[in-house]
């Protein structure tokens, strides 16, 4: 925790907070969140925080979200907050969500909206940062999961340790502690907390849960511990490990892919000249103005992001690859890895194949030297 708190910047605000005793903290002293579910990683994230904020003289709260998918969840989240301020966070939020699935499942929907919940929390508190309450375990299960949909160095580097969204820092201090010990500091501590019945607690270690249960639930009631028992070694504290190097080499690639981005995306005026100059960064132009009876030609359309063929050919396919993601990810893009690979063929197997169709009505067009990725009205609504 301590760690955590200094590498984001929070220090102690004062000699007298290194001294025995309780200090109460200025009102203008830093704000640190801690996302509470009621869990046992949260609660005992919660405890850990207020004892650290504490010795550093740094004030600490907590954010509950309601998802509203389970009866009685208001009840549930009524009774985290009361755990919170028990413990002496203040202040303790509580916010209701509306989770509605738009296609990609009711897990990353009620993700989307937690996350939105706790942003608007944070930047009214005006809070220095938010701390969640992932564990070894939810690491070694998120390695999984994202294997099994995606692949690649980007699914083994699992969860990264800090982040930003929309200007609130998020960070994860209990990736190095496992599951088994955050139910052991709640122990300790006398703490009380709810288990998640989704989670498949309730079932028997050889009984397989229903299919229905979240993709989650499953790897971690079945599949790592079948993983356990298969490789006889602590696959959770392997998968782990692993991470820590992968998001490392994650992290190199991302600062060249960023390099080669800064001369390779053009911007929207420039792009319909292969010859434009190169832009700093991507611009994010509205898309055209199409009617819903038209279907004009997307190479027509005002581009949302455009990219330079002759800079991105001499880098390698790892770098190319990256550069696009980003790309589609600054669009908000659901892209998959098979849509990368199709636009990156526009530039390393380039002979004269049509757009490639993407999510959201978007499409990546070769013109001469640029790609352009358009985003057509009349296409979005067919």
């Amino acid at each position: 925790m301590r760690e955590t708190l200094e590498r984001l910047g929070i220090m102690r605000q004062g000699a007298r907070f290194a001294q025995h005793g309780e200090h109460e903290p200025e009102n203008t002293a830093p704000l640190v969140l801690v996302a509470c579910s009621g869990g046992r990683d949260s609660m005992a994230l919660a405890a850990l925080s207020r004892t650290v904020c504490a010795s550093f003289g740094v004030r600490c709260g907590a954010v509950i979200v309601d998802h509203g998918l389970q009866q009685g969840s208001d009840a549930i989240a009524r009774q985290a907050a009361q755990r919170c301020r028990r413990l002496g966070l203040d202040p303790v939020a509580v916010r209701s969500v509306h989770v509605e699935e738009t296609g990609g499942g009711v897990e990353a929907a009620a993700r989307q909206a937690r996350y939105q919940a706790i942003v608007a929390v944070a930047q009214r508190c005006g809070a220095s940062a938010v701390l969640l309450a992932h564990t070894k375990n939810d690491q070694a299960e998120t390695i999984v999961i994202d294997l099994l949909r995606s692949g690649g160095l980007d699914a083994l580097a699992g969860m990264p340790q800090s982040f930003i969204l929309d200007a609130v820092r998020f960070a994860r201090p209990l990736l190095s502690l496992t599951r088994e010990q955050t139910t052991g500091i709640c122990q300790d501590l006398g703490l009380s907390w709810w288990d998640d019945p989704s989670n498949g607690d309730g079932f028997d270690a050889d009984e397989e849960l229903p299919a229905d249960f979240p993709l989650r639930s499953r790897v971690r009631h079945s599949l790592i511990p079948y993983l356990r028992r298969f490789s006889g070694s602590d696959i959770v504290s392997h998968l782990a490990a692993m991470a820590q190097t992968a998001a490392l080499d994650k992290e190199y690639l991302d600062m060249q892919a960023d390099h080669v981005a800064a001369s390779a995306v053009l911007s929207g005026p420039a792009c319909a000249q292969a010859g434009a100059a190169a832009a700093a960064a991507a611009v994010l132009e509205p898309a055209s103005g199409a009617s819903r009876n038209s279907a004009p030609d997307p190479a027509d359309s005002t581009p949302a992001l455009a990219w330079s063929v002759d800079v991105l050919r001499g880098e390698h396919a790892a770098i190319r690859r990256r550069v696009i993601a980003h790309g589609l990810s600054a669009l908000g893009i659901a892209a998959s890895s098979r849509h990368v690979e199709a636009i990156d063929r526009l530039i390393s197997d380039w002979h004269g194949q049509g757009p490639v169709s993407l999510p959201s009505g978007y499409t990546a067009i070769r013109k001469k030297h640029v790609i352009r990725l358009c985003q057509d009205g009349a296409h979005a609504n067919r």
